[in-house]
C-alpha cells in the first residue's frame, strides 16, 4: 500500500513509498483510512522541528472504517465508523498515566511521528482509543475531530468559557476558527477574532462567513482598542492565543481583563520569547498552557460537529488524493490552504 513516509532525519526526506499492510494483534482492529487532516505537526516533521522516529508514516488526524477485528476485541465490529485518540504508546504505569493524563506521558509515541500513522490505506489501532462517529458526519468532517478535541480540551475544559464571557481569539487558522466556534457554542456573549493581512484572503474571510461577531485585521485597526471598546474598558474575560506569534502572545496580556484567563494554544517554534511577565502578574490573570487532548474532549468534539455547532466543513479548503501531498503541503505552508484533508 502507498504511504507518505518520513524516510530519515533532516529537512525534507518525505516520499510516497510502498509499505506492507499492517497485521493486527488479537487486541487490535484494522481501520481502512477514509480521510486524514494535514496538521501543523506534519509540517514541523517535514522541517525537522518536531520529534519523530523514521522511517515513519505521517498523519494522525484520521477518520475511517473498521475492516478487521482481533479475536480479543469487544464492543467494535467490522463496518463501524471511527476516529481515534493519538495516545497509542502511552506507558500506562507512570504517575501521569495513572492520573489519567496519558496524553502527556513521557513515553508516548503517537501515530504520525512515533509510530506509523494515517497517510496511507490501512492503520492498526487499539480499540480503547476509538470513538464512533454518526452516519451523517462525513469522513472528511470527522478528520477534524482531533483538532476540535484539542480545542475542547484547551478552551472549554481547562481555561473554560463561562456564560456571557467576551472571548478574543488571536490567530484565525484552523485551531483559532475552531476555538471561536467552540466558545460561541459554549455560551460566550461575543467572540472577536484577530489576524494579519496575510490572513485576509482566506482565514478572515472564513471567519466572517462563519458569522463570528467581530473580525479584526490588525493592519486596519487596533485589536486592543476594539477589545477595550467592546468591553467598556475592562478587557476580555478569556483570550485564546492560537497564533504562536510573540507579539500576539504579549497582546493577550494587554487584552485580558484583571482576573481573566489566557489559554495558550499556539506554539512559537522557538526556545524562548520576550514576555510581559510583570504585566501578567499585576493583572492576576490565569494562564493555561495546553497540550493534546483528554478522553472527555473527544465525544464533546464529535457532538459539536454532528450538531452543526462547529462547522467543520467550512474549514476544509482542500480535499485531495494522497498522491497530491506535495502541492497540498506547499499550500498549507504558504497560507493558501485553511484545513487540508488527504484521501488515500
Amino acid at each position: 500500500m502507498l504511504a507518505l513516509v518520513k524516510t530519515a532525519k533532516g529537512v525534507g526526506n518525505l516520499e510516497l513509498r510502498d509499505v506492507p499492510e499492517p497485521q493486527i494483534a488479537p487486541d487490535e482492529v484494522l481501520i481502512e483510512v477514509k480521510a486524514t487532516g494535514v496538521c501543523g505537526t506534519d509540517i514541523h516533521v517535514k522541517h525537522d522541528r518536531f520529534p519523530y522516529w523514521p522511517p515513519v508514516v505521517l498523519g494522525h488526524e484520521f477518520a475511517g472504517q473498521i475492516c478487521e477485528v482481533g479475536d480479543e476485541v469487544q464492543g467494535w465490529k467490522v463496518g463501524d465508523r471511527v476516529v481515534g485518540e493519538p495516545h497509542t504508546k502511552a506507558c500506562g504505569v507512570c504517575w501521569l498515566c495513572r492520573q489519567g493524563h496519558i496524553q502527556i506521558c513521557p513515553e508516548k509515541r503517537s501515530p504520525g511521528w512515533g509510530i506509523d500513522g494515517a497517510f496511507t490505506k490501512y492503520l492498526k489501532y487499539p480499540p480503547k482509543l476509538l470513538h464512533g462517529i454518526p452516519d451523517h458526519v462525513s469522513f472528511e468532517q470527522a478528520a477534524l475531530v482531533e483538532p476540535t478535541a484539542n480545542v475542547v480540551h484547551d478552551v472549554l475544559e481547562r481555561s473554560r468559557v463561562e456564560a456571557e464571557d467576551f472571548v478574543v481569539v488571536l490567530g484565525p487558522g484552523p485551531i483559532g476558527l475552531l476555538a471561536a466556534q467552540c466558545a460561541r457554542a459554549e455560551g460566550a456573549r461575543a467572540v472577536m477574532i484577530a489576524g494579519t493581512p496575510a490572513d485576509e484572503k482566506l482565514r478572515l474571510k472564513t471567519a466572517r462567513q462563519l458569522g463570528l461577531d467581530h473580525v479584526v485585521n490588525v493592519a486596519e485597526e487596533s485589536a486592543l482598542e476594539r477589545c477595550l471598546e467592546l468591553t467598556e474598558g475592562r478587557g476580555a474575560d478569556l483570550v485564546v492565543e492560537a497564533s504562536g506569534a510573540e507579539a500576539a502572545i504579549n497582546d493577550a496580556v494587554e487584552m485580558v481583563r484583571k482576573k481573566g484567563r489566557i489559554s495558550a494554544v499556539g506554539m512559537t517554534g522557538r526556545d524562548d520569547i520576550r514576555f510581559a511577565w510583570d504585566k501578567a502578574i499585576f493583572k492576576a490573570c490565569d494562564i493555561y498552557f495546553n497540550l493534546s487532548t483528554s478522553y472527555t474532549s473527544w465525544d464533546r468534539a464529535i457532538s459539536l460537529i454532528a450538531s452543526g455547532k462547529v462547522n467543520a466543513e467550512a474549514l476544509i479548503s482542500h480535499c485531495e488524493p494522497l498522491s497530491n501531498w506535495e502541492r497540498v503541503f506547499d499550500d498549507v505552508e504558504n497560507m493558501r490552504a485553511l484545513k487540508a484533508v488527504l484521501v488515500p
